[in-house]
């Protein structure tokens, strides 16, 4: 559910040890009408801070940072009071920590060498309650969830109590697919593969996409096919 009042910008907090990073989105959202940013930081416990004090709708958080890094921050804000979602900013190649910021509760995540664009799309799509997930970035994640040995390992949990075909359609969710993806392929209108997703999202206690694709990945029903 959307956070942000209809007319008033979404507020944002920034939070990368790197000041060119935080100076650059902090240019693009300045020319924006339905963005703004309420704080920077320079690692998760200045992130943490913040979010506290302002009340931010989103957190942009960089996963490497000095101190309390992004993963610890991103668990202790959508842990807290505040309602605040957490994006992941950070170089995927290089990172073998997504998978554990998603489970800390980021609703999603971006790469660096995104368009800044593309960026601010996503932010207001987390804004709005949804979660990102593209397709090619869920294959991507999928592909080195099972080729890369997690230590400690993380329980592997089963989709139970849910219908033949809400676990059809959390698989295709797993895939990455769309609602009007997931529509087309089971031969079903829009609005009812969103029922199906919301009703996934209830009996599942998932709180976002995200989760669903963690669901479903960890239920055996999706793989790096």
């Amino acid at each position: 559910m959307s956070r942000t009042t209809a007319g008033q910008p979404v507020r944002v907090v920034l939070a990368d040890d790197q000041p060119l990073v935080r100076t650059a989105l902090r240019m693009v959202i300045t020319d924006t009408t339905d963005l703004v940013v309420v704080g920077e930081a320079a690692n998760g416990a200045e992130a943490v801070r913040l979010v506290e004090e302002t009340g931010a709708d989103v957190a942009v958080m960089d996963l490497r940072m000095p101190g309390t890094d992004g993963i610890e921050a991103t668990r202790v804000i959508t842990e807290g009071p505040t309602g605040t979602r957490v994006v992941v900013l950070t170089t995927f190649d290089d990172d073998d920590h997504v998978y554990a910021a998603l489970h800390a509760g980021a609703s999603g995540f971006l790469v660096k060498d995104m368009a800044l664009d593309d960026i601010l799309a996503a932010v207001r799509v987390v804004a709005s309650g949804d979660a990102l997930i593209a397709p090619s970035v869920t294959r991507r994640l999928i592909k080195e969830f099972t080729e890369r040995p997690r230590t400690p390992p993380v329980p592997r949990r089963r989709a139970e109590g849910i219908t033949d075909r809400e676990r059809e359609v959390l698989t295709l969710v797993g895939r990455g697919l769309s609602n009007t993806e997931i529509a087309e392929a089971l031969h079903i209108s829009i609005a009812t593969a969103k029922t199906y997703v919301t009703r996934l999202l209830a009996k599942l206690a998932a709180r976002d996409r995200v989760q669903l694709v963690i669901i479903a990945y960890e239920a055996g029903l999706v793989s790096a096919v």
